[in-house]
């Protein structure tokens, strides 16, 4: 009985797409959400993964690949927060938030005018039944060039996140390795856009490493906490929302964020309720130990 839960959608081509694409778009997210979630770059990601969504519309209706566009707003919007923070008196934050929700709502726009014969309303919120052959050897060389660079760059890209002092110190150029950091967080955008769309990629970028950073103090085990969480939560996501009949890209979100929950509450170390019986323990045994 639990075999057949297992195999019997597998019997399904697009679920087999589905699967490929969810996991290897969550691993690629959760790799680098490690160094979003240390450097606190959230919000960064939220700006990108929303800025998207004009370049991917307008790819559409000159008939390019969506990627092109997207890495083109994505970097667009990067460099335009960049230029509005060291012009103006405007802090990063409210940069972002101008750029951002500015770009998006240009996006929605487009949408609402760009005549379709196809819902455009599923960047916005993913279309991982829809995943074709085509567009998941476009997930994979993606993800594959995202993987390889940060794997590549992993040590100075670290050094960074900890300490960008330090990594100017000894040669490394702090603004080089930010602009990297952004271009990948960009092209991971494009890689999870059709799986979740733009409103739901940023949930992929953040748990994940959120998650790992509470089960572990080094950043070499979040590099590998957070891929295996994340593809955990994809696989169970995609079958429940097969047997349940529920949007996909939501369901894969709503596992993760139910897993943060339960690692935000049991973690060993940095789990609330953990501490909070640890806590007790030690003043019981303090108060025991009292004359």
């Amino acid at each position: 009985m639990i075999l057949d839960w297992w195999l019997d959608p597998l019997a399904e081509d697009f679920m087999v797409n589905m699967l490929l694409a969810t996991t290897i778009a969550a691993a690629v997210c959760a790799m680098i959400s490690c160094w979003i979630v240390l450097i606190g770059w959230s919000l960064m990601g939220d700006a990108v993964s929303h800025a998207v969504l004009p370049g991917v519309v307008l790819a559409y209706i000159f008939g390019a690949p969506f990627a092109v566009g997207a890495l083109i707003f994505g970097l667009g919007a990067v460099l335009l927060i960049g230029v509005v923070r060291d012009t103006s008196r405007v802090k990063e934050d409210a940069a972002i938030g101008i750029v951002f929700s500015t770009l998006f709502a240009f996006g929605l726009v487009l949408i609402s005018i760009t005549p379709s014969q196809t819902d455009l309303n599923h960047i916005l919120f993913g279309n991982v039944l829809g995943v074709s052959k085509a567009d998941l050897w476009q997930i994979i060389i993606l993800a594959v060039v995202a993987v390889v660079v940060l794997t590549l760059k992993r040590r100075d890209l670290t050094l960074f996140a900890f300490d960008p002092t330090h990594a100017h110190a000894i040669g490394l150029s702090p603004r080089r390795l930010g602009a990297l950091l952004l271009g990948l967080l960009a092209l991971t955008c494009v890689v999870a856009l059709q799986i979740v769309g733009v409103v739901l990629v940023v949930a992929m970028l953040i748990i994940p490493g959120a998650s790992a950073y509470l089960l572990t103090d080094r950043f070499n085990r979040m590099l590998i906490i957070a891929p295996i969480l994340a593809c955990s939560c994809a696989v169970l996501g995609i079958y429940y929302a097969y047997y349940l009949d529920v949007a996909p890209g939501a369901m894969v979100v709503l596992a993760q964020g139910l897993a943060f929950a339960v690692i935000y509450l049991f973690a060993p170390r940095q789990g609330v309720l953990i501490k909070a019986v640890n806590r007790a323990q030690r003043r019981r045994s303090t108060a025991l130990a009292a004359p």
